[in-house]
């Protein structure tokens, strides 16, 4: 995530980068039951919530805030977006869904209000499924988040340039007043 911070770097533009324990937010796939994830993703999801406290505890409005992440980092910032749905300024989900077995009936409470999200992956990823990354667009455009969602061929587990741009679009969204 550091070396991604430095290719966004803007002036005015803070990174708030936790560090997951053992380099693990949770110790199982995404896509296993949640329970078998806990109690790190409880404790996961309380690292990323306390960090979007404490940005607006510094005066930064929830609307000029972006969750952001890779791969496990991305699932992890997709669920707690998903669980304190609001006015964000943008929700990233690079190589991610949402976290819980394919199919999990979610009961997530507020709405997205039109939040951007990026979800950016591709179709032959091993560690996460197409249809993973469909149903997280489903979820999140059902409440209410504009997502733009995009499959790239045989690109595997990375990141790519477009990928980058589309998050620094979203970021020059962020500096506006």
């Amino acid at each position: 995530m550091l070396g991604l911070a430095e290719m966004l770097a803007s002036d005015g533009l803070a990174f708030l980068v936790p560090q997951a324990t053992d380099h693990t937010w949770y110790p199982q796939r995404f896509i296993a039951p949640l329970e078998a994830n806990e109690p790190w993703l409880s404790s996961a999801l309380g690292v990323v919530g306390a960090l979007v406290t404490r940005a607006e505890q510094a005066g930064i409005e929830p609307g000029h805030i972006m969750l952001l992440g890779f791969s496990q980092g991305g699932c992890l910032a997709l669920e707690s977006a998903a669980r304190r749905a609001r006015r964000y300024g943008a929700v990233v989900g690079l190589s991610a869904g949402l976290i819980g077995p394919p199919g999990h009936v979610r009961n997530d409470k507020g709405a997205f209000f039109g939040t951007p999200v990026f979800l950016g992956c591709s179709d032959v990823d091993l560690h996460i499924p197409l249809s993973s990354v469909e149903e997280a667009a489903t979820v999140l455009t059902r409440m209410g988040a504009v997502v733009d969602k995009r499959i790239y061929r045989g690109m595997g587990h990375t990141v790519n340039d477009d990928e980058i741009e589309a998050v620094r679009g979203l970021v020059a969204g962020l500096m506006r007043p």
